[in-house]
């Protein structure tokens, strides 16, 4: 009980506001004077927009990274920033109460619907809640939001693991085709990313820019190979070969499946939890979360992949890149095309195009 006292009588000032304000102004590379408009924003209605979080096929690995969140802190988000009127993992009702909360917000309208998990596209049976197929309470709430937002690669593209069962887990855009939706992949949602991106739209009425797969730019505009901390080793042909070699711990994980030069996500610049660690850092290939070829598409995960384009007419394998003496030779203009499969080349022919 000492805890819920504490939540409740915790206020968000309006420094606060501004310090948030300033942190998505930053997110999207907007101009500082975006940050005090962010604030004015938060601070209409009681400075807490409406959200509804819904859950499909997930492991609620997107929910948990939301509740562990730094900056800002998860009663700040909870209680201070969002109205989150209805989630099934952190809300006090259940049942009949939590499902009047869900329909009360959707006759008023205008609210942000968070979508986190697959929606099955086998059969409705394997995503039922309450005695309902997920796929009606997906389009019975979208019909009245004003943008939808898909947490965490599962929703995203469909491609994560529940993508890979036999329920053939599908993307929240493939059922909901009348609203703005914004894709904010990796397994699980990045916090920082969802908030900022709530927080823009409520400021600017508008979905911020996006890619083909609907990913905003601010986030997923580069490959994360371009600002990793173990660039510098590729860079001199250091390559992990043997995990049990201490002196190979800091080398590049490209030989071990790491899937960064096909990956485009700001992870490499923007770490988990206020700089506290990310996966690469931590010893970890990238996984390529933030693609829609994750999962089944990328595995085996911690495997050599195939080989890398590296620019026009040039090509690098995998498996003769940690021979080549001089990977700077490349040069920087080169490397920074990595990011596309090629195949049917040879070390011989590597070697030439280079």
């Amino acid at each position: 009980m000492e805890i819920l006292d504490k939540l409740a009588a915790k206020e968000l000032k309006r420094r606060d506001f501004i310090k948030l304000g300033a942190a998505v102004a930053a997110a999207f590379s907007m101009p500082v004077s975006f940050g005090q408009q962010v604030a004015f924003a938060a601070e209409k209605a009681a400075g807490k927009p409406a959200v509804i979080w819904l859950e499909g096929q997930d492991c609620t690995g997107c929910s948990e990274s939301f509740l562990a969140s730094l900056n800002p802190t998860v009663e700040e988000l909870v209680l201070n920033t969002l109205s989150i009127r209805y989630h099934e993992t952190i809300m006090a009702a259940s049942g009949v109460k939590a499902e009047e909360a869900r329909l009360e917000t959707i006759k008023q309208g205008g609210y942000v619907l968070v979508v986190e998990g697959s929606i099955p596209k086998a059969d409705d049976r394997f995503c039922m809640i309450g005695g309902k197929p997920f796929r009606e309470i997906l389009l019975e709430t979208a019909a009245n939001a004003a943008v939808v937002i898909a947490a965490g690669s599962c929703a995203s593209t469909g491609a994560g693991i529940p993508g890979s069962t036999p329920s053939q887990g599908g993307a929240v855009e493939e059922f909901v085709k009348d609203k703005p939706i914004i894709n904010l992949p990796t397994c699980p949602v990045k916090p920082s990313r969802l908030v900022a991106t709530i927080m823009y739209y409520l400021t600017s009425g508008q979905v911020p820019a996006l890619d083909e797969y609907k990913r905003p730019l601010a986030f997923y505009a580069n490959l994360l190979h371009d600002n990793c901390p173990r660039r510098g080793q590729f860079e001199k042909g250091n390559f992990v070969k043997d995990w049990n070699d201490p002196a190979q711990r800091d080398y590049c994980l490209l030989l071990k499946g790491c899937k960064g030069p096909k990956t485009y996500t700001d992870c490499a610049q923007v770490w988990w939890n206020e700089g506290a660690n990310f996966c690469i850092n931590a010893g970890s290939p990238c996984a390529g979360c933030s693609q829609p070829e994750f999962y089944g598409g990328f595995t085996p995960l911690f495997a050599k992949t195939d080989e890398f384009n590296i620019g026009p007419a040039k090509t690098l394998s995998v498996d003769t890149v940690g021979e080549i003496a001089s990977i700077a030779a490349i040069g920087a203009a080169a490397v920074h095309g990595l990011g596309k499969a090629v195949s049917g080349k040879k070390k011989d022919d590597v070697k030439e195009a280079l």
